[in-house]
């Protein structure tokens, strides 16, 4: 199941796809989930996966909560999404959930609306892993039964 699927299924109901260079392939791979995907261009491409996550973000209306997924990593679970998405409802005081696996949290991540504006504060060579480490009380985590991507 393609992560696009994934987010489907997991009944997340608007799903935006960050390119940086060489968008073509990308948009004919997924050309027919653009009624459903937008797609919003990170002009640093280079910089780190802050930068894509705060071109995402900057799109974005009107929603509690984002994940950050990673494009490299080709197949999600839809249930620990939904099992992600249910944890944060479930726990108001939480701003970030992560999937746990083995003692090591991982992606795909989801950040409540509050982290928005530091996030996109972000510069330079902050990264996303600052923000998740200034919220360790804040963060939860869910059971995940494996991924390949550890953060």
């Amino acid at each position: 199941m393609s992560i696009l699927e994934a987010l489907e299924t997991a009944g997340i109901n608007v799903q935006i796809v960050v390119l940086g260079s060489n968008i073509e392939p990308v948009v004919d791979a997924i050309r027919q989930k653009l009624d459903k995907t937008k797609i919003a261009l990170n002009l640093t491409p280079e910089q780190d996966m802050a930068s894509s996550f705060q071109a995402g973000l900057i799109v974005i209306q009107n929603v509690d909560a984002a994940f950050l997924v990673s494009g490299d990593q080709p197949i999600y679970d839809p249930n620990l999404l939904t099992a992600m998405v249910k944890t944060l409802e479930q726990n108001t005081e939480a701003l970030i959930v992560s999937p746990i696996h083995n003692d090591h949290r991982g992606h795909p991540l989801l950040f409540r609306r509050e982290l928005f504006a530091e996030i996109l504060s972000l510069t330079g060579n902050q990264t996303i892993h600052e923000i998740v480490n200034n919220h360790l009380d804040r963060l939860v985590t869910v059971e995940a039964k494996e991924w390949t991507n550890k953060e």
